[in-house]
């Protein structure tokens, strides 16, 4: 079985002059490698995935895929940076024919959401994913993110899911606490946070970790309150989430992945690009952005550290 535990990042893809930025996605995997993630997503939602033809979205897994690898390759004991794949659309055999492809990669497992603007029943649902959890030889990570597909994952259809052997985990943005809760004490799926300001509680109440988006900015200091908050360090791990709730709320003041693209350029990693119809953040919460990631932030956070 896969471990889906920790803070997973969901990778922007970065741009130069409208071009994918392959060298700037490789610096990107060593620096969330450095930071001691415990995995990323490639062509996540955050990733932009409906901007880039097929070629791009192999081109981006490829690289991905690689500086990974490189890290197992550029260390003694080091291993390969976990990787899950985005799979989405609505039809369903055409997504089969995508996981088919993916079988053949060396990757961690795919995320899959429900088939969004249709709004299937959930015996379709159930249907759906069990057919492509069926073609797939990688381990499933549910989605549950009723805002973006126009359907929820109710408890009951995730529980039915929660039966097939390769369906292992879920990411969950569903914004309840009851369906939460109860993944939880069934105990058959890992959950993770999807909602990056739900990580505390949903770690606090056994969640497995978190696909964190604004992890992106501050990647340090979400590994150590993953680490505080499972070896019961409430303490510790409550004052490095209040210190994280301005960074969490900032990034997604306006739409994913702007605000993490503005600051990511402001570090001097990334160029502040996006593909329409997704936009640059506005220049009031970019700097914003700067301001709460300023030299006085990192200079409190190093003293936590040591």
């Amino acid at each position: 079985m896969s471990d889906f535990s920790g803070i997973w990042i969901p990778l922007i893809t970065p741009f130069a002059d409208g071009a994918v930025d392959h060298a700037a996605l490789r610096a990107l995997v060593r620096r969330y490698a450095g930071a001691g993630v415990a995995g990323l997503v490639a062509l996540g939602t955050t990733g932009e995935p409906a901007a880039l033809d097929a070629a791009e979205q192999d081109a981006v897994l490829a690289t991905i895929l690689d500086a990974a690898q490189a890290v197992a390759r550029g260390a003694d004991g080091a291993r390969a940076l976990p990787v899950v794949v985005g799979v989405s659309g609505n039809h369903t055999a055409s997504m089969r024919e995508r996981i088919q492809q993916l079988n053949t990669l060396p990757i961690a497992g795919v995320l899959i959401a429900a088939p969004y603007y249709i709004r299937p029943s959930q015996a379709g649902i159930v249907g759906h994913f069990t057919a492509l959890a069926d073609a797939s030889d990688k381990p499933v990570v549910l989605y549950d993110i009723p805002y973006r597909t126009g359907v929820r994952l109710e408890l009951d259809t995730l529980l039915t899911l929660a039966a097939h052997p390769r369906i292992q985990a879920v990411k969950d943005c569903a914004g309840s606490l009851d369906t939460t809760l109860a993944l939880i004490r069934d105990g058959r799926l890992q959950v993770l946070a999807g909602e990056d300001i739900a990580i505390f509680n949903t770690v606090c109440l056994g969640g497995s970790g978190a696909i964190a988006a604004s992890a992106h900015l501050r990647p340090e200091r979400f590994v150590a309150l993953y680490r505080a908050l499972t070896a019961s360090r409430l303490d510790e791990g409550r004052r490095i989430f209040h210190d994280l709730v301005p960074l969490i709320q900032a990034a997604f003041a306006e739409p994913n992945p702007a605000p993490v693209k503005a600051l990511l350029a402001a570090q001097g990693l990334i160029r502040n690009e996006l593909r329409m119809p997704m936009t640059r953040a506005s220049d009031v919460l970019a700097a914003r952005l700067e301001a709460l990631d300023g030299p006085c932030a990192i200079e409190q956070d190093a003293e936590r550290l040591t």
